[in-house]
């Protein structure tokens, strides 16, 4: 639901904006559930369990306006060389506001803090990666292949 109080985002800038982010917290476990169904429902998002989504809290944010949650996302801490962002999703309403960014760089500085080498993103919106700073290798690396080994259908 659009909120009439809050203006259009205007995409040639970046107007004053009342997002709030912010590390999630178990006490937010059932709304960000909630909250990230729709984008499962519609294949952007894994399906997660809401075990799967609980280790996810203690190194996920969550952004709010008005003290609606409006987007989310984890970092996976696989080791200290290797880490992923997962499950970033902003609902379509707030879109275009920098929000996806915030809680990319939340991640990213998390990693930071935690002395973890690498972060990746894997991802059908490359070039929203690529504006946070991401690239498709790191210099001097190689790369990941992938190849489909089932059928969609």
């Amino acid at each position: 639901m659009t909120n009439p109080a809050i203006p259009p985002a205007d995409p040639g800038q970046a107007a004053e904006y009342p997002v709030e982010v912010r590390p999630s917290s178990m006490a937010d476990l059932d709304d960000i559930y909630e909250f990230i169904q729709p984008f499962v429902d519609a294949g952007r998002l894994l399906p997660r369990t809401l075990d799967e989504l609980e280790g996810l809290i203690p190194t996920g944010f969550i952004a709010l306006v008005e003290g609606e949650v409006v987007g989310f996302v984890a970092l996976e801490v696989y080791s200290r060389k290797l880490a992923e962002v997962r499950s970033l999703c902003v609902s379509s309403a707030h879109q275009g506001r920098g929000i996806g960014k915030k809680l990319t760089l939340a991640c990213v500085e998390l990693a930071r803090r935690l002395k973890v080498y690498e972060v990746m993103a894997i991802t059908s919106s490359d070039e929203f990666f690529r504006s946070c700073g991401f690239d498709f290798t790191l210099p001097g690396e190689k790369k990941a292949l992938f190849m489909l080994t089932r059928d969609e259908h």
